[in-house]
């Protein structure tokens, strides 16, 4: 098969034909390799630049508003957005409206460096070192779904379909304002996939594992997993993928010849070879990574026939119809399945019925469409749902319809439908459209329509900062544009997280339904929103601090903090984070001392750097202690990754220390937080430190005596309190989160002796709900009347167990392999018990969770302190 590279000015002439391909573009000599070389250029993965937003190109960045992470967003742009603009719309639906928000949809799942301007404000750079491992530059195109893998299979059909779309109905992306946003987010695959094709017989089809990655719950700009490259070679091949990637190039190459005659060159110059490639190895034996995930269960015979067809269109050679025929004999031919990622051959019949007019591709066509409207002639009909869905499976229901539904409006507004059929098809495309849109009285597109999805399976839109997907129990942002999977065959539906089923969503979900809303327009439009983005209110507090006296003396003060790191516009490791508690050194200058004779000691920094104490007012000696968190180790992504606990003792060597005329000691606002400078929490002290400043929104809730009072952040949370029973006294502060029983529980020793912690267990006991439960521990120390401090987290140890007794059938016994707790020390023991896969539990028929002297401490097996069930 003759496969020369056409020159870009002839592309349009085959490109526009549909009908009559038969003109033969003029050839030119055109070199891949320098191509593969420019498309690779300098790929180091780590330093990828901000690709360029055509849509947003003419956008006063004077004006914009500045996103963390470096990006801006235009002035005046909104969810809701600033009125309507456009066509008046005649349909049952905006269809405008709903196509412009499935195509944002797209910018929702970019990976990689983001354009300077962006449209939305919680989503960031992301995944900037995929390829690194194999010494490319891997990163953009898009994440699967409420996943973070990048499937290829998918992502490409998903690409191809995009550009059918804008070829069959490029006058409703052009009327309705879309048209750039569509050529932005079709490039944005394109661009992945030519640099997946670093030359001829190597495509990398996969970044990411995805059991790895489904095993972990959280945004996608603070993935912690690595992420593998998986390619294909001649010896190792996949002729689905790459004949999927070469039709989506060569519909790029055909879209894109009006706009960018050079871009579309390259697509060209990538899906020729990419052809090649599949068309010669015929085999998928190398495409194994995404098994479990995207098998190719039709084979390859339908992405040969498909991109075969393409590049017929693109570049007017008839071996590329003649090779597309042949594929498409091969083929599967199911007629009651429908178009979708794993197969395209229905498609494949469309593009040659209408390019061969042969009667057998019709039928082929016909057949399917039939039995997806008003029956085939043996009687056969998909199953209706009462609503009136057209209902294939339970996976993806949605998905199917929509998709079938465009395929039907390409196929009736063709001059060879048969008329009797065109309006049946026509109609059956409306009802579907409509239905997704809400004609039940609910959309199924998330942010359209009075009532839609709230918590779609989607883990970066969810919004968790601990890998929970229950946590918080409200998706913290709304995913624009997408089309959840949909409900069952008599409609039922629950829209819950959890449900991946039926509530997730996928660039390939979105594929046809575009197309449906793209052609919905082009009969009925619809107007579309000024200024629309996914541009949210930023949450109340995305950084919190909370802190209380470990220990304190004439001479000193030990702190303990802990730092949170809940950020979601965007999410965001903490690179240039500093907390502030500020002090007022008078007594010790007044003692003869003064700032630089402080000595600065660190017990224990689950993450983080002292950075010394700062001047704020020299004259009054009012300083601040610094602790700066640069390291990107906290982060939104983990039960321990999003807090950061630190124990930081300041000393003074003139013997004198008084805590009450310090700004921040036993004032929860005056725990600061600053990110890039930028005060993020707590309220800032004036400039004589002792009254309240500049706020940015609240303070901490908790008490910082946490020795004699019970204590709750990020969330209420009852029970705990403090008791003395004997020579210990015991109180407990509660993190306050739904999906475990976390807080510190601190027991200090009033009596004259020392206790043999090896000896010693603290009995937690609860109510179990469901589940395997599991033990971890923070942080454990003692803390020494004196100031001293010994590190036991290492020696901790928890056991749970069965128990029979009043509000709980378990109890989680924490132990110590070593230490002395000795008279007038305190033992202090950060942990979490939870299910193992991060499930909500009821902690409020726990007995030991209503008080603290419901919390028994033995020693050698005999209660010393607290009240058994």
């Amino acid at each position: 098969m003759n496969k020369n590279i056409r020159a870009v000015a002839a592309l349009l002439s085959a490109a526009m034909l549909f009908t009559s391909c038969n003109k033969t573009p003029e050839e030119t000599d055109t070199s891949s390799a320098s191509s593969y070389e420019s498309a690779n250029e300098g790929s180091s993965s780590s330093s990828s630049s901000s690709p360029s937003s055509s849509a947003l190109s003419d956008v006063d960045l004077s004006a914009a508003i500045p996103v963390p992470g470096g990006h801006v967003i235009p002035d005046g742009m909104s969810e809701t957005g600033s009125g309507y603009e456009g066509i008046d719309g005649t349909g049952d639906f905006n269809y405008g409206e709903a196509l412009q928000k499935s195509l944002i949809f797209y910018e929702l799942q970019r990976s990689g460096p983001l354009p300077e301007v962006v449209r939305c404000n919680w989503r960031g750079d992301s995944a900037l070192t995929d390829g690194a491992d194999v010494g490319l530059d891997l990163t953009g195109g898009w994440y699967d779904a409420g996943d973070h893998v990048k499937f290829s299979l998918p992502m490409a059909y998903t690409a191809s379909m995009l550009g059918w779309s804008l070829y069959e109905d490029r006058e409703s992306y052009e009327q309705s304002g879309q048209l750039e946003f569509m050529l932005d987010d079709i490039k944005w695959a394109t661009d992945y996939f030519i640099r997946c094709h670093p030359e001829d017989q190597v495509f990398y089809y996969q970044v990411g594992d995805g059991g790895s990655d489904h095993s972990w719950w959280g945004p996608c700009e603070v993935m912690p997993m690595e992420r593998p490259s998986y390619c294909v070679t001649a010896d190792s091949p996949g002729s689905a993928v790459t004949g999927e990637a070469a039709a989506a190039l060569a519909v790029a190459a055909i879209v894109f010849e009006d706009t960018d005659p050079d871009y579309a060159a390259l697509c060209l110059e990538h899906a020729v070879s990419l052809y090649e490639f599949s068309d010669s190895t015929r085999s998928d034996a190398g495409y194994t990574a995404a098994n479990g995930f995207y098998d190719s269960w039709s084979g390859f015979y339908d992405e040969l026939a498909w991109a075969g067809c393409w590049l017929y269109l693109a570049t007017g050679e008839q071996d590329y119809l003649d090779n597309a025929k042949d594929c498409f004999s091969q083929a599967g031919h199911d007629y009651d399945w429908s178009m979708c990622w794993d197969d395209v051959h229905i498609g494949a019949a469309v593009m040659l019925a209408k390019i061969t007019e042969d009667q057998d591709y019709k039928d082929e066509v016909q057949t399917h469409l039939d039995y997806w409207s008003c029956g085939t002639s043996d009687g056969s009909r998909i199953t209706y749902t009462p609503g009136g869905l057209a209902w294939l499976d339970s996976w993806g229901s949605l998905r199917y319809a929509t998709t079938t539904a465009f395929i039907a409006c390409v196929y009736s507004r063709w001059d060879g439908c048969p008329a009797d059929k065109a309006d049946t098809y026509w109609d059956f495309a409306v009802s579907q459209a409509d239905y997704a849109l809400g004609s039940t009285g609910f959309s199924y597109q998330i942010g359209f329509g009075e009532e839609y999805p709230e918590h779609p399976h989607h883990r970066t839109s969810q919004g968790s900062y601990c890998d929970n997907m229950n946590e918080p129990g409200e998706a913290r942002h709304t995913l624009y544009g997408a089309l959840v999977g949909g409900p069952d065959a008599s409609d039922n539906y629950t829209d819950t997280v959890t449900d991946y089923c039926a509530n997730e969503v996928a660039c390939d979900y979105n594929a046809g339904f575009t197309g449906l809303l793209a052609a919905m327009y082009s009969e009925y439009h619809g107007q579309t929103l000024i200024n629309f983005g996914a541009v949210e209110a930023v949450g109340a507090t995305e950084y919190m601090a909370e802190c209380s006296s470990n220990v304190e003396g004439d001479d000193f003060i030990e702190i303990r903090a802990f730092i949170y790191n809940e950020t979601a516009w965007p999410a965001r490791a903490a690179t240039d984070l500093e907390y502030r508690y500020y002090v007022d050194l008078s007594e010790v200058y007044e003692a003869g001392g003064d700032v630089d004779g402080i000595t600065i000691t660190t017990n224990y920094m689950q993450s983080g750097r002292v950075d010394g104490l700062k001047v704020w007012n020299e004259d009054l000696h009012i300083y601040y202690l610094s602790v700066v968190f640069d390291d990107g180790a906290l982060f939104p992504g983990g039960q321990s990754q999003y807090k950061s606990e630190i124990q930081v003792r300041m000393t003074s060597p003139t013997g004198s220390w008084d805590s009450s005329n310090d700004y921040s000691y036993n004032n929860p606002d005056g725990q600061i937080l600053m990110e890039a400078g930028e005060l993020v929490y707590g309220i800032l002290p004036d400039d004589e430190g002792s009254s309240s400043g500049t706020s940015a929104g609240g303070g901490a809730t908790s008490d910082p005596t946490a020795t004699t009072t019970s204590t709750t952040s990020g969330g209420s949370s009852s029970g705990g309190g403090a008791v003395t029973s004997g020579d210990l006294s015991i109180s407990v502060s509660y993190d306050g989160g739904s999906n475990a029983i976390s807080g510190t529980i601190d027991i200090t020793n009033n009596g004259s002796g020392a206790l043999d912690l090896s000896d010693v267990t603290v009995n937690y006991y609860f109510t179990s709900d469901g589940g395997t439960m599991e033990f971890d521990c923070y942080h454990c120390a003692t803390n020494s009347s004196s100031g001293g401090y010994t590190a036991l987290t290492d020696s901790t140890t928890g056991t749970i167990s069965t128990y029979s007794g009043t509000d709980c059938d378990s109890v989680l016994e924490i132990g110590f392999s070593s230490g002395s707790l000795g008279s007038g020390d305190t033992l202090t023991i950060s942990f979490s018990c939870h299910r193992g896969d991060w499930q909500n539990i009821d902690t409020s028929n726990d007995y030991s969770h209503s008080s603290a002297g419901n919390i028994v401490v033995t020693s050698g097996g005999s209660v010393i302190a607290g009240e058994q069930p």
